[in-house]
């Protein structure tokens, strides 16, 4: 099982903030096309990520028992 935490407008627009994914290893890439087709969440395309509070690069493979961190970017004033 992967964990995933969402922050933000993708913690919004899901309405939780955390997900439980069964899968045993997907890309990083593969993992946001799996949530953009359930969850409609287009905005994964402009995050950050990490997996176990490391930042990953979109071709990073996660394994099951990992967290994965979606972090939009924050703008401020």
């Amino acid at each position: 099982m992967i964990n995933i935490l969402l922050f933000a407008d993708l913690q919004e627009k899901v309405g939780k903030d955390r997900l439980e994914l069964e899968a045993d290893s997907l890309s990083i890439i593969d993992l946001k096309e799996k949530l953009k087709n359930e969850y409609g969440l287009l905005q994964l395309d402009d995050v950050m990520t990490a997996i176990n509070e490391e930042y990953a690069l979109e071709s990073d493979i996660v394994q099951s028992g990992d967290t994965v961190a979606f972090i939009p970017p924050v703008s401020g004033g």
